[in-house]
């Protein structure tokens, strides 16, 4: 049996990666914005590994991946779906990862109690490392893309395996794709990681044109325009940038109308500085969502006393509110439009997309949302569907000139 650690060649989509004593921990922020995030701000999102993933080759026909999961758990509330691994694997022996494999749980690791109230740590228990077993491999060599589970902190050990496993990279000349947005971004409330929208859109303009690489910077509940998100995506590589605002700003009721504006000015000037002050730039305003589009934030989490069951959300703000300032989606798209068309007079590689092309309120019927603000497995492949297509037909990245 051949023991390979996990080094920095086989991980992709992770901004910076930890050295801990017991492996390389995945991080979406750079260490100095990580430093910015304290006190109200919770970090856990920020080191969520959605859209981390581990890229190599090997002829084994079975391996073992070991890791230590950080597994989160609120006192008094029924635990959700297990988070998985999304295994893809070649079809062909020179092909991409275009078959999901396995979707593999992992038992082990930390077990942390949070307070219901006030999300502090209550306990903590440490256990063994997590051991995940993908059998059934092609006996041949073959394209690996094991995707992290987007909702617990995961420290990458070692592969165990009968056949040597090599790193593989990102495909020569792949487009490097950033993308930041909210929790429909990050993952929620899909079965794996690759299920998310901007993995789906990732997958098919693969397919349909040429390589893209994607780094995923969606931070459930913290796309509210935050400086050290900016000073990351200004620091990180990138070809063409996307940018979905607006949701967490109505639900988290972060701003009104007067601070929103210049926030959203300042977020674009930081990312314009340095390196990307020409690199495409696509700004997506919300999809629908009924509890918000015409009443202001903030959110609250309830149990469904229904057949649903589950955890519904709803709006607490007051649509009379709107005339002090606070804010709607309605409101909010109408205004992200007219910035991005007014800074577009001097940004010529500036773009503007608006959410309802995505997913708009006829979708609803089709594609309703479980719990009333994120959408299902099969919504987020109609958006990212969606996206591929207008990024075909945009070009992608989008010309200066569009």
């Amino acid at each position: 049996m051949l023991i390979t650690p996990v080094t920095p060649e086989f991980v992709q989509g992770a901004v910076d990666l930890e050295v801990t004593e017991r492996g390389l921990m995945p991080h979406r922020l750079t260490p100095a914005a990580r430093r910015h995030v304290n006190g109200p701000v919770d970090p856990t999102v920020f080191s969520d590994p959605s859209g981390v993933r581990l890229r190599l080759r090997t002829a084994a026909e079975e391996l073992t991946l070991v890791t230590w999961p950080q597994k989160r758990i609120t006192e008094g509330q029924p635990d959700g779906p297990p988070p998985v691994y999304d295994v893809w694997r070649s079809s062909s022996p020179d092909g991409e990862a275009d078959t999901l494999h396995a979707q593999l749980t992992a038992e082990g690791g930390t077990w942390v109690v949070l307070d219901p109230v006030t999300g502090s740590e209550i306990s903590r228990k440490e256990t063994r490392p997590a051991q995940l077993r993908i059998s059934g491999l092609p006996a041949r060599p073959t394209l690996l893309e094991i995707w992290l589970p987007y909702q617990e902190w995961t420290t990458l050990v070692e592969f165990r395996s009968p056949a040597p496993v090599e790193p593989a990279g990102p495909r020569p000349g792949a487009l490097r794709w950033v993308h930041h947005g909210s929790s429909i971004s990050h993952g929620a409330v899909t079965v794996g990681a690759s299920h998310a929208w901007p993995a789906v859109a990732a997958r098919t303009l693969s397919a349909a044109s040429s390589p893209v690489h994607l780094t995923n910077l969606g931070f459930a509940g913290n796309a509210k325009l935050d400086p050290f998100t900016a000073r990351t995506l200004r620091e990180i590589p990138a070809d063409v940038i996307t940018l979905k605002l607006g949701i967490n700003v109505v639900n988290g009721d972060s701003h009104t109308l007067r601070s929103f504006t210049p926030a959203v000015h300042g977020f674009l000037d930081t990312i314009r500085e340095g390196r990307h002050a020409e690199t495409p730039l696509v700004v997506i305003s919300p999809i629908w969502c009924g509890i918000h589009e015409d009443t202001p934030g903030p959110v609250e989490a309830y149990t469904a006393r229904d057949s649903h069951g589950g955890t519904i959300f709803r709006a607490l703000g007051d649509p009379a509110d709107t005339a002090r300032g606070r804010i709607t989606l309605r409101i909010l798209r109408q205004e992200l439009e007219r910035i991005i068309a007014l800074r577009r007079e001097e940004d010529p590689h500036l773009h503007f997309l608006s959410g309802l092309e995505l997913y708009g309120e006829s979708d609803a019927a089709t594609h309703p949302f479980p719990d009333d603000l994120h959408p299902d497995t099969a919504g987020h492949r109609l958006i990212g569907e969606r996206f591929a297509d207008w990024a075909l037909r945009a070009g992608f990245p989008p010309a200066a000139a569009m």
